[in-house]
């Protein structure tokens, strides 16, 4: 693991660790473009009115100004302005921004993933830094967009997720519809507020969230032991139809809610068996999700929070009357990278992507080195050349500290041999045809068994 950052909350890995984040960013890429998403990047400043337009995340925000202002200006007078920069704290909100500008060029339903920093002002802990990585994808769709979708992007995440160095997973999968509509048909008018009560339900316990319902939504016992009885459902395959029905509640948009979420948890269990449950606790705090919601465990670290989450959008990007409803999820990389380091699920081959350091006889030789490696890295082969000519015990010692395997020796009449320094074993050579093994041609990362 990592030196301790000197800065609380802002991580930077050494070199064998950024390996291992490279791999997890290169499998989310591979498999979100084998399933035709593209990729974007937004800017990393909006204005304040824009982040702040849904969902209460205002105190979470980094706030942007130049350190010399103009004169007579106060550097503090601007954080209510909605014309004001701000860090973006996640990637959907840019992205419904993003969307809008752009409409007039893309094609819909369009497809994106986006792989960005994000910062936001939390109390730095395990799992959770102010500036982290997070991998998102999402389809949008201009006026409408088809159900379905919801299912795919699901599975899409439970197939990237399968493909990376970690424990097992479970999606935890709700659908607002539904429990909006349930909360509706037992007389609780303030959903969205029953919505972030049942949100805490993790972190404070089911009788504090009672408490909250009645205090502060003013819930009868009755009302408040029904929310809670629906927070409690959770099944693997789509019981908890029944289950919720069995409960006497009637609403229309329950029933929606029901249809779309069984939907869900069925392509799942034939698609992605025993990564999928339905879990009728999952709220999601920000108000900007309109149907399904996901949260993401580890199975054996629920402690580290969720991993990936999201959910379906419809009114986050407007035009006009033209809207723009989307369904998306965001995995949290720095989180997961985090963990995989601190439990070394996964560690590097090396600490540097040289395979090949090409040693001097002398000074004089530095040139006939570099076409050495030029002939070896037109192959592909990443190579390197030593900077002077010490003693090559010394060049074979700096390759060693570098994690470099193999040293390359070319004498005074030519010949050339290559030594791998882990065995000893030396042999002859030819920089035009000679190559390490597959397995040392590249930096591999190994998993814990």
């Amino acid at each position: 693991m990592a030196r301790t950052a000197s800065l609380s909350g802002f991580p930077e890995w050494l070199p064998q660790e950024r390996l291992v984040e490279l791999h997890v960013l290169d499998t989310l890429r591979k498999t979100f473009e084998l399933h035709g998403f593209s990729s974007i990047e937004t800017r990393a400043v909006e204005t304040v009115g824009q982040l702040l337009r849904k969902g209460e995340i205002d105190k979470e925000v980094y706030g942007l100004s130049r350190l010399q202002d103009d004169e007579g200006e106060d550097a503090t007078s601007n954080k209510a302005d909605p014309n004001a920069l701000a860090l973006h704290f996640d990637l959907t909100v840019p992205f419904a921004r993003y969307v809008v500008e752009n409409a007039g060029y893309l094609a819909f339903p369009f497809r994106r993933y986006q792989i960005q920093k994000v910062w936001r002002g939390e109390r730095p802990q395990e799992g959770r830094a102010r500036e982290f990585t997070q991998a998102d994808i999402d389809v949008v769709g201009d006026g409408e967009l088809p159900f379905r979708y919801d299912v795919e992007i699901a599975l899409v995440i439970a197939e990237a997720l399968s493909a990376l160095p970690i424990p097992d997973f479970r999606l935890r999968i709700n659908n607002r519809k539904l429990a909006e509509g349930f909360y509706r048909g037992i007389g609780l008018t303030d959903t969205a507020g029953v919505l972030r009560s049942i949100d805490k339900l993790e972190k404070i316990g089911a009788a504090k969230v009672a408490e909250l319902l009645k205090s502060e939504l003013g819930a009868t016992d009755e009302q408040a032991a029904l929310a809670l009885e629906l927070a409690g459902i959770r099944t693997e395959d789509t019981s908890f139809v029944e289950r919720v029905r069995a409960l006497g509640v009637k609403d229309d948009l329950l029933e929606e809610g029901l249809n779309e979420l069984q939907q869900v948890i069925e392509a799942a269990v034939q698609r992605a068996p025993g990564k999928v449950i339905a879990d009728l606790s999952i709220a999601r705090g920000l108000d900007y999700y309109t149907g399904t919601v996901v949260e993401t465990v580890l199975v054996g670290h629920e402690q580290l929070g969720s991993i990936c989450s999201g959910g379906r959008y419809d009114a986050l990007a407007s035009k006009g009357n033209r809207k723009f409803p989307g369904v998306g999820l965001s995995i949290g990389v720095t989180r997961l990278v985090s963990r995989i380091l601190s439990q070394e699920l996964a560690t590097a081959s090396r600490s540097v992507p040289t395979a090949v350091l090409v040693a001097l006889n002398s000074d004089d030789s530095w040139y006939a080195a570099q076409d050495i490696a030029a002939q070896l890295r037109g192959r592909g082969i990443a190579t390197e050349v030593a900077a002077k000519a010490e003693k090559f015990g010394k060049q074979i010692k700096f390759a060693d500290r570098r994690g470099i395997p193999f040293v390359w020796f070319t004498d005074d009449h030519g010949k050339h041999q290559v030594k791998d320094i882990r065995s000893g074993d030396q042999v002859d050579a030819d920089p035009a045809s000679w190559a390490p093994s597959e397995e040392d041609l590249h930096v591999r990362i190994t998993t814990a068994s």
